[in-house]
């Protein structure tokens, strides 16, 4: 005759016991699930007229959501839940939250223009994303081009739509031009996500001269020192000067395939 299961005092059957999980996979999947929590938190300030501190949030957003990958690797605790969970949290965070920021600060002046702008940077930040999960899989791909971004990653594009926010923070007349150019520069930020535009990510390892440890430390310092004074300067700074590096990847890129294209005939 067939046992029954265990029962616990007050009646209920025992199952198996649940598998437990260890600390360091669930520290990475809270890292993301409190980006997510920043990202929305951000669209919410923004719809409350409180720009400056959606600002803030969405990209305290792409901190958190930069940072749990490399906290998951550090600690083993990368897992494909995570991978997944992260992958919908970079469409918040990066492609809805910094879009509809936008469209209450600035793009709601356009009209139906600027919705049709806000619209197609999110989609194109989807698309960027499932590009980039797809091109992981792909085992034919040179390896010295890892080294480089298919197009403007989704972190630097948040980066850069929010360019008119910055600019408008320091002083810059938000009237209907201004509005129409912003719309016209979003749909600009989401082409250049979905294009074949080469970025370089420098993933393989930047190895830094010993000389130049000390400035490189003492201009991080500034930098950060910056931020915190001049927020919005330097953030306008900085995404102009991520625009400017674009062709000078795309060149760096270019000259790198016609070296190796010429090795491989020899």
């Amino acid at each position: 005759m067939a046992s029954t299961p265990p029962q616990t005092p007050n009646g209920a059957r025992r199952g198996a016991r649940l598998r437990e999980i260890p600390l360091r996979m669930v520290v990475p999947n809270l890292i993301t699930v409190l980006a997510v929590c920043a990202g929305l938190t951000g669209v919410r300030l923004a719809f409350e007229h409180r720009f400056e501190l959606a600002v803030a949030m969405v990209l305290i957003a792409a901190l958190l959501d930069a940072v749990d990958g490399r906290i998951a690797r550090l600690l083993q605790g990368a897992s494909k839940f995570g991978a997944q969970m992260d992958s919908l949290a970079d469409i918040v965070n990066f492609g809805v939250a910094p879009a509809l920021v936008l469209y209450a600060y600035l793009l709601e002046r356009a009209g139906a223009f600027g919705w049709i702008a806000a619209l197609m940077f999110a989609i194109a930040c989807g698309l960027r994303l499932a590009r980039f999960n797809v091109m992981l899989e792909d085992d034919d791909r040179p390896a010295w081009k890892a080294d480089y971004f298919v197009g403007v990653p989704a972190p630097a594009g948040a980066l850069l739509v929010l360019l008119p926010v910055y600019l408008g923070f320091l002083g810059v007349p938000q009237g209907v031009p201004f509005a129409l150019s912003s719309s016209a520069f979003t749909v600009l930020v989401g082409f250049l996500m979905v294009s074949q535009v080469p970025v370089y990510s420098g993933k393989s390892g930047v190895r830094v001269r010993r000389d130049m440890v000390m400035p490189m430390i003492l201009g991080t310092v500034l930098y950060v020192a910056l931020l915190a004074s001049y927020t919005w300067h330097t953030m306008a700074a900085t995404a102009i000067a991520f625009l400017a590096f674009l062709p000078f990847s795309a060149r760096a890129y270019h000259r790198r395939e016609a070296r190796e294209a010429a090795a491989a005939q020899e």
